[in-house]
């Protein structure tokens, strides 16, 4: 008898069964009707290799049969199908157990049915659609992502690097194919590409596994140079789902750009022959989305996050009493107020050594250090700011010191304690030090998006600055030096011309941790002296500029200075400075031997995949211990000013005995990151 007598017409049918659909469910792991979910998740698997689509179609294929054979089965008293049913093969693939059978009478049975045949279709559709030599190109990419590069990475930053350099040889590949149609050259038959698509699956496979069982080793190539504990395991199974998510990000992306441009180019194919619509289509597909990218969706990210780092900033309670002295920059006294000075200015002023500890250390009388510092929201407008800077440094007296440094902080305005900290007690505290805020966006996120940050504030302030400076008599005035680090020593590098300084030159510089874009620095590493490596160059005779890393100067300290001295400190590891968007097509000169003391031996140039390694190095590069990657230490600075401000008597178990100190108050400062405002909350800007 049909099993739908007795209940009405068709359509009354059929409207019982929709209603009856979303709500009648089986027990633990029946539950069928949940499948247009699975079915509607299943774009996410493009990143799966041919070899799925023979067990999803397995599957598919049988389970669409049990469904239609269970309708057409009779069921006994107990409604259970005889043995050997198709609804047993149903109930075995679902994993049920006894008390969970289908009933035969279950409403939406042929729903289920059209569902799954068209979930089979749908999945053999995909995996005809992957291409082979993209999966392939793909998987030697991931695997090369695995490889070290210049900072230890967790599994999670892993991951995303691995589904970006996945993405990026399959991206290779698909292009390949898409050349290889578009000649008109032979295509293979089915049957052999098949085969040739099982053995990709299989050499995907194997390249994949045999990579990731490396993967903790390399890790700990750098780990071990740097000092931290080695990993037991790179995590795999975690690397694998997090490169499985960005992958599928980014082909949705890809495949939003190809949707955009069909349709640009099926529009443009009205007016223009088929194949130069096609080029149209591309070129205003690119055009648009770099557009966005570019022209509105960076600078609206970098306004936002500036805006609301702003307006964070500003809510913040000082954690630093506000200075009493009225010789002290914030006090009330000072014409900058404490309230406008932002958490880095409060923690610059705050803290620093003072004349008293300075002379307990030295054991000879010192000065209190003078420290200026002009906050964002201090001045409406770049000038502004400067002058004011200017009028406060006046106004405490920083005229009268033996040195002054101008200092141009980090993108967040952080300025590194370690520096200043160094140079302060190596001159017994007799320096006067400035610097102005031009944003709050961090360091790498403006180097990436916006270099130009903070350029027109460092050269306003060094223009006003310089500008009195060369009024005072030479006899009576202070040495002048630069300071800056990470993209603050670029901003620095630019604000001065040696043209405009060349008839009263500045004294010198310390710039640490430069960043790849500074021309200044890049010319003088491209123009090395032959045979000196990138990662530590030599520039003639070294009179005026000279290389240092952890490991010292690169040329004999007592080597003879000229008039104006500028030192670059700089660690191999970094990746803020040796990035290269060269790197994507030829190997980086500072790979070549010998390598860098902190740089894995492990570590091999791949085309496109170095590039994406050190771009997220760059963003990860202030995690390292100190004295690594962009961390610089203290013991470091006092060696590079000793050497910028010719600073003399003291001796080398002096120097010994302040490199201590400062490194275990570092390292203290270091175990206060959760705070506000502690001296290295926001290390590396």
């Amino acid at each position: 008898m049909d099993h739908r007598q007795g209940r009405g017409t068709a359509p009354e049918a059929a409207r019982r069964q929709s209603a009856e659909f979303p709500r009648r469910r089986h027990s633990r792991s029946c539950d069928f009707h949940s499948l247009p979910t699975y079915v509607a998740a299943l774009p996410a698997v493009d990143a799966l290799t041919h070899g799925v689509e023979a067990y999803f179609s397995g599957i598919a294929s049988p389970l669409a049969d049990a469904i239609a054979l269970q309708r057409r089965s009779p069921a006994g008293e107990s409604g259970v199908p005889p043995k050997g049913d198709g609804i047993d093969r149903l109930n075995a693939m679902a994993g049920c157990g006894a008390g969970d059978h289908i009933n035969e009478n279950e409403p939406g049975l042929e729903r289920m049915e059209h569902l799954v045949r068209e979930a089979g279709a749908v999945v053999r559709g995909r995996m005809r659609a992957l291409s082979g030599v993209g999966l392939a190109l793909g998987t030697l990419f991931f695997g090369a992502a695995l490889t070290p590069s210049l900072i230890p990475r967790t599994y999670s930053t892993q991951g995303v690097l691995a589904g970006i350099s996945f993405a990026a040889g399959y991206g290779l590949g698909v292009g390949w194919r898409w050349l290889w149609a578009y000649l008109g050259l032979p295509e293979p038959p089915e049957r052999t590409r098949r085969i040739v698509n099982a053995g990709v699956a299989v050499f995907c496979l194997a390249i994949a596994a045999i990579f990731l069982r490396q993967a903790a080793e390399w890790q700990n190539s750098i780990r071990a140079l740097m000092g931290m504990a080695p990993l037991e395991t790179a995590h795999p199974f975690k690397i694998c789902l997090t490169a499985l998510a960005t992958f599928a990000l980014l082909l949705a992306l890809a495949r939003l750009f190809r949707f955009t441009a069909g349709f640009l180019a099926t529009r443009a194919g009205r007016l223009v022959p088929r194949r130069l619509a096609n080029v149209v289509g591309v070129g205003a597909a690119v055009l648009l989305f770099w557009s966005l990218a570019s022209g509105i969706f960076f600078p609206a990210t970098l306004r936002i996050l500036d805006s609301s780092f702003r307006e964070y900033d500003a809510l913040l309670k000082p954690e630093h009493p506000q200075p009493a002295e009225p010789e002290r920059c914030g006090s009330p006294a000072s014409i900058v107020r404490w309230s406008k000075l932002g958490r880095a200015g409060r923690e610059f002023v705050a803290s620093g050594p003072t004349a008293a500890a300075i002379s307990a250390f030295t054991g000879r009388p010192a000065a209190e250090p003078r420290r200026v510092y002009v906050g964002l929201r201090a001045g409406d407008t770049v000038r502004e700011r400067a002058q004011l800077a200017l009028a406060e440094l006046k106004r405490v007296g920083a005229f009268e010191r033996s040195a002054l440094v101008v200092i141009t902080p980090t993108g967040t305005g952080w300025i590194d304690p370690a520096a200043m900290d160094a140079i302060e007690y190596l001159l017994g505290g007799d320096v006067a030090s400035v610097a102005v805020q031009y944003s709050y966006l961090s360091s790498p996120l403006s180097l990436l998006v916006q270099p130009e940050y903070g350029t027109e504030t460092a050269h306003a302030l060094f223009t006003e600055i310089y500008g009195y400076w060369t009024t005072l008599p030479r006899e009576h005035r202070p040495r002048f030096y630069l300071h800056g680090l990470s993209l603050g020593a670029m901003n620095s590098e630019r604000s001065v011309e040696l043209f405009e300084i060349i008839g009263d030159p500045i004294d010198g510089a310390l710039w640490s941790g430069p960043p790849f874009g500074s021309r200044f620095w890049r010319s003088l590493t491209d123009d090395r002296n032959p045979g000196s490596p990138a990662w530590l160059p030599t520039f003639r005779d070294g009179r005026f500029v000279r290389f240092m890393n952890q490991n010292g100067f690169s040329v004999p300290t007592q080597a003879p200075w000229g008039p104006m001295r500028v030192v670059y400190l700089q660690y191999a590891s970094d990746a803020v400075t040796f990035f290269d968007y060269r790197d994507f097509y030829r190997r980086p000169a500072w790979l070549e031997p010998p390598r860098g003391p902190d740089v894995s031996m492990g570590l091999r140039w791949y085309p496109i995949v170095t590039v994406l390694q050190l771009a997220l190095d760059m963003a990860v590069s202030t995690t390292t211990p100190m004295r690594h990657g962009h961390v610089y230490a203290p013991r470091d600075y006092i060696d590079a000013w000793a050497a910028v401000a010719d600073v003399r008597g003291w001796s080398p178990e002096a120097i010994a005995a302040l490199k201590q100190q400062l490194s275990q108050s570092a390292d203290k400062a270091m175990e206060n990151l959760g705070s506000e405002e502690g001296a290295y909350s926001n290390r590396g800007g």
